[in-house]
């Protein structure tokens, strides 16, 4: 499969060349998105159907048959009840996702902090993630269920009730993935906080389900993979490490502990990234995301993208007021959504 990387310099650079007003250079707008560029040879299987069970071997992802494979996809925003993106937590979305942008992952970013989540609204919140993983498994997709928190160790208790429902009720679909800490925060220490609460959740886990993915998280927002390379959890098979960045924030620093983790052995799953600055919003940080697309290219690194949402913040795929329910057009897409997009498109692919 063509390698995502030229496709979002392309994209990168059309988007430029518009910004700088050329004249006499115009194109139509399509009244509906065109159709996702496809390999004949797998277009007519669902990811499921072309890679199977998911494993860790070594530092890498890889299918069923043992080849090294990345997933590229999209991440929900927060569930919440109250937070506005309630309404794209439905079929549609994943189902354009997988026409339009051939996306093989999805994330449902259950909110398990602050009000309208699952802490006080459990069963809302619980609804809103399962039709996400519902309509993934019958799309034949790949889906992470997310305990979207930054302090779940302090409530160990409401992860590990979410989990043990969700083991039992999706731990014999090979589509699930199970994303135990979203992004323990700076104040966590990965051995005193991050480190028993994850141990305590595979156990949890495993007991019902015991072979689909799991990832852990890290403290400083899931950015201390280097730190747990040091002190990794042992004792159980397919376990991988999330690593979160924003392509407005976050450069060499954050590539170079990423590396390390690998270096050490760690399998790295990027479960949430974005195209703008840390805190989700501003303008698309082309050359950053070049940089950071080539490097999950060479390290063969599963993505999703944040985030579903029309919220009005740079992060979103969809603009202010698009409808919730679809059909969605091109323009209903941000910048952020557009670019992703092709960097979705193309990203799925066996590794070399």
């Amino acid at each position: 499969m063509q390698n995502f990387m030229s496709i979002a310099l392309l994209s990168a650079a059309i988007m430029v060349l518009g910004a700088c007003g050329s004249a006499n250079i115009a194109a139509p707008v399509p009244s509906i998105l065109p159709p996702p560029i496809s390999n004949p040879a797998t277009n007519a299987q669902t990811p499921i159907e072309r890679f199977g069970a998911l494993s860790v071997t070594g530092n890498r992802i890889t299918d069923s048959q043992g080849r090294p494979i990345a997933l590229s996809g999209m991440s929900h925003f927060w569930s919440n009840t109250g937070y506005g993106q309630e309404g794209l937590y439905n079929p549609q979305v994943v189902q354009y996702l997988s026409e339009n942008w051939n996306a093989s992952l999805f994330r449902a970013a259950m909110g398990a902090d602050e009000k309208g989540s699952y802490l006080d609204e459990p069963e809302a919140n619980l609804k809103r993630a399962q039709n996400v993983v519902d309509a993934a498994i019958e799309i034949g997709a790949y889906v992470i269920l997310d305990f979207h928190s930054h302090h779940a160790h302090e409530y160990p208790e409401k992860a590990v009730d979410f989990f043990t429902q969700m083991a039992k009720k999706y731990g014999d679909k090979p589509n699930v993935i199970y994303e135990i800490y979203n992004e323990p925060l700076d104040s966590a220490d990965w051995a005193r906080d991050v480190k028993p609460y994850s141990q305590r959740l595979i156990s949890t886990i495993r007991a019902i389900d015991p072979d689909n993915l799991i990832i852990v998280g890290s403290p400083r927002w899931s950015q201390d993979v280097d730190i747990v390379a040091k002190d990794p959890i042992v004792g159980y098979d397919n376990i991988a490490y999330t690593m979160h960045f924003y392509a407005g924030t976050h450069g060499d620093e954050l590539r170079a502990k990423t590396e390390i983790a690998l270096q050490a052995g760690l399998a790295i799953f990027v479960t949430e990234w974005g195209t703008i600055n840390a805190n989700g919003d501003g303008d698309v940080a082309h050359e950053s995301v070049e940089k950071w697309t080539k490097f999950m290219d060479k390290h063969c690194l599963s993505n999703a993208n944040w985030a579903v949402s029309n919220k009005a913040e740079g992060a979103s795929m969809f603009k202010p007021d698009t409808s919730q329910s679809g059909p969605w057009s091109e323009s209903d897409l941000t910048e952020s959504g557009k670019v992703v997009r092709e960097i979705v498109r193309n990203g799925t692919r066996i590794c070399e």
